[in-house]
């Protein structure tokens, strides 16, 4: 909860800020989603009736692949603290067809929720559940008392070997003893139902899920492991779980956050037949998903009226007016993310937070190995990454990913072995790792 709270507090500027720490250029693309995120905000500051009609602005991104659209989202999935899920539109089929149906986003982003909310009350009610898990810890490694052992001075005998253990534990000397304890658990329905059943048919789920009886496995394991069982036990009796799912659900309509990627991939000229009249057809199942309709889920119904909506593609072979008219008009905002220059590599491998060559370091560092780049190292694989993807397919800042393993290939096999604990990159070795692919351009086309 404290992280959903922070956020709504991020302006614009911060969010691209944030963004920068991790993403090199696209300066519209970050603008773009970082007012839309702020706008959420603002929404919900409105009156009620204001609110209702406003409706959030949808955003596409266009552009080649690795340029930082996917980026992007990933990173804000971690600074919003709002339900957020990324998926691919071609997993998604038109009813009759094999795949997943559109509707099922929603409940997965639904799921999200779940998981987050029940995750802030967990922690809400870790302390009474410590103490709770601790007397049971207690009650294990004490068995109970006997008939006959009513007396007083049985009784303060026993509480003083219960305070004994109380200290050691708490000391954290008893964590390796083993225990015998009692886990109770509940069937599922999805053996019964199968995935497909999951998806289709929800009500029969929840009604079999009822039904089927719980069941107490008695396990001996030790207490460091038994105190996460109980752990999980504890909590769960204490957070209500109704209010899990009606928090979870409120949380995705007013600030729910889908990621589309690949949505380059659903469209293109109409077709009467062939795959193209899937593709169609899942547009037409996302068009009342983003404008917003009532998806029935196993926790109850659920608005996707205020859901965000973020869409991204390469258009190699299509462009955004391919899409259904109606569907273009629910993603108002696009933005252009422009290709990457040799400067941007340059800065890719070093300026961001957890850069490449930073990762190399840490990694190599692990086995005792220092790495230092010499002065035009980095220059010559920016260099190298940039006429490659002129030269071949342009797949932008994932070339450098291979480069650097390409130069780090032997180091890293061959580092636990070194005796010289000091490796420099310079120029020379990294054109020298790719002299054979850069001049064999046909082999650099499967290699690089």
């Amino acid at each position: 909860m404290l992280q959903y709270r922070t956020m709504r507090h991020l302006t614009p500027r911060q969010i691209v800020q944030e963004l920068d720490r991790y993403i090199v250029g696209q300066a519209d693309a970050k603008r773009a989603v970082a007012v839309a995120i702020r706008n959420r905000w603002r929404r919900q500051q409105l009156p009620e009736a204001m609110r209702q009609d406003i409706s959030p602005k949808n955003i596409i991104l266009i552009g080649p692949t690795g340029v930082g659209k996917t980026e992007i989202a990933r990173r804000l999935a971690g600074l919003t603290g709002a339900p957020f899920i990324k998926v691919e539109a071609t997993k998604y089929t038109e009813v009759g067809y094999h795949g997943r149906d559109v509707d099922s986003m929603i409940r997965d982003l639904l799921d999200m929720a779940i998981a987050m909310v029940r995750g802030e009350m967990t922690e809400q009610v870790r302390e009474p559940a410590e103490r709770q898990v601790e007397e049971r810890l207690l009650d294990a490694l004490l068995p109970g008392e006997h008939h006959g052992e009513h007396d007083d001075e049985t009784k303060a005998k026993r509480q003083r070997v219960r305070d004994k253990l109380q200290e050691q534990l708490k000391a954290g000397e008893l964590e390796d003893r083993d225990i015998e304890l009692q886990i109770e658990q509940r069937a599922t329905a999805i053996g019964v139902l199968g995935q497909s059943g999951m998806e289709m048919d929800i009500d029969l789920q929840s009604m079999f899920e009822k039904m089927l009886p719980s069941r107490r496995d008695t396990k001996r394991m030790r207490v460091r492991d038994a105190r996460r069982v109980l752990q999980m036990q504890e909590a769960e009796k204490m957070v209500d779980r109704d209010k899990i799912y009606a928090q979870a659900i409120e949380r995705v309509e007013q600030s729910g956050i889908v990621f589309l990627d690949e949505i380059d991939k659903i469209c293109g000229p109409q077709s009467q037949h062939g795959p193209d009249v899937s593709r169609q057809g899942v547009q037409r199942d996302l068009l009342p998903i983003v404008e917003g309709s009532t998806v029935i889920t196993k926790y109850g119904p659920l608005k996707t009226d205020h859901i965000l909506f973020i869409a991204a593609g390469a258009f190699h072979s299509s462009k955004p007016s391919d899409l259904m008219p109606e569907l273009q008009g629910r993603f108002p905002i696009r933005v252009e993310l422009a290709d990457l220059t040799k400067d941007d590599f340059v800065r890719i491998l070093h300026e961001p937070k957890n850069a490449l060559t930073e990762q190399q370091v840490q990694l190599l560092a692990v086995e005792g190995v220092k790495v230092e780049f010499a002065d035009g190292a980095i220059q010559a694989m920016a260099q190298l990454a940039y006429d490659l993807n002129r030269r071949a397919q342009n797949i932008g800042a994932r070339r450098l990913y291979t480069i650097m393993e390409r130069v780090f290939e032997l180091i890293s096999f061959d580092a636990p072995d070194l005796p010289d604990k000091r490796v420099t990159i310079t120029a020379e070795y990294v054109a020298q790792r790719l002299a054979d692919v850069v001049r064999d351009e046909d082999l650099g086309k499967f290699i690089l």
